[in-house]
Order: structure tokens, then sequence, then C-alpha cells
């Protein structure tokens, strides 16, 4: 579905319209999956909650009358991202309370933890490190959230943020640096 007619389904969302309601979602579900199942294949950690149960969470979530504020198509995969982290750490941080009463593991960050396996240490660590880089660099931890567990590309992420391709380029670039940075200080 072409961009302007999402935008013109989640302004009448937003309205309380329930009927663009499920047709926004019956129209994004199909992207939202590609997106969750992504996330998933790079989570290792207990399969309870599976793609559709991660695709309804968020979508519940995005679809709640306070979180409708919605610019465009990009605006709302961009905080469909930011909902999908959000839910993947409490729910790695449940699996964690359960299985080792609260400890923490290091792991060692580079590009390839983005997009490999990763467990529900591993999310909690990224999240950790993502949290810290949002105090200091909200822009650069919001490029770094789109990309990871959004899936978008550079441009989509430009358009997102209003902000440059090359900003984009950049910042992820600095922005992994400083989380491999942050990784290596802790497990050395």
């Amino acid at each position: 579905m072409e961009s302007q007619a999402i935008t013109v389904l989640l302004n009448a969302a937003k309205s309380g319209d329930i009927e663009a309601t499920n047709k926004l979602f019956t129209e994004v579900y199909s992207e939202l999956k590609l997106i969750a199942r992504a996330n998933r294949r790079r989570w290792r950690g207990n399969q309870t909650m599976n793609t559709t149960a991660l695709i309804h969470e968020v979508f519940l979530k995005l679809a709640r009358p306070d979180k409708g504020d919605f610019a465009n198509r990009t605006h709302f995969f961009a905080t469909a991202a930011r909902a999908m982290r959000q839910i993947l750490v409490n729910y790695a941080k449940h699996q964690q309370t359960e299985k080792r009463g609260g400890g923490a593991m290091r792991v060692t960050f580079d590009e390839t933890v983005l997009s490999s396996e990763t467990n529900a240490d591993e999310i909690l660590a990224i999240h950790q490190l993502l949290s810290d880089l949002e105090s200091k660099n909200p822009r650069r931890c919001r490029i770094i959230e789109c990309r990871v567990f959004g899936g978008m590309t550079v441009e989509e992420v430009s358009e997102a943020l209003e902000i440059s391709p090359a900003t984009v380029k950049r910042e992820w670039s600095l922005g992994t640096a400083t989380l491999f940075q942050a990784l290596q200080r802790d497990q050395g």
C-alpha cells in the first residue's frame, strides 16, 4: 500500500475510527511480520514469544489512543521499531529473571551481533548500552534502534527522523563504534 494511503489510515485511526484501525492492521501486518521475523531470528532465547505474538504486542501498543500521532508511514514504522525493542527487552528481562535470578552476561559487540542470533542476555546488554547512549545522544540511539530493531534502510531512517542520509550513515558508524568500545570496556 502506498505511503499516503497508510498515512490517511493512521490519521483516521487516531481519530477513533475502528474500521480504519482494522484496515491499517491488515495493510501493515505483512511488513511488521518481516521486521518481527528478522528480530526473532536474531534471538536464540525461549521461543514462547513467536513472531505473531510480537506483531500483536506491537500493534496493541501502537493502537492505543495516546500513541496514535504518526506523521506518516515511515514514522509509524520507526515507532514500531521502538515498540519491538521495548517488548523484546521486557520479555528478555522476564526470561532472565525466571532462569538466572537476574544476573547479566557480558557480550562482545560488533555489527554481526546486530545481524546474528541474539539471546535474551545479549538483548538486555544491547538495550542497556542503547539506554546509556540515548541519554548522551538521543538521535544516534534512534538511528541504531531503527536500523536494528526496525530493519529500516538508511533512506527510511533519514525520512523518519528528518535528517540527511549522510547524517544517518555517519551517526550509524559512530554509534556502532561507541557501542563496541563500551562492550570492550565492560569485558576488559
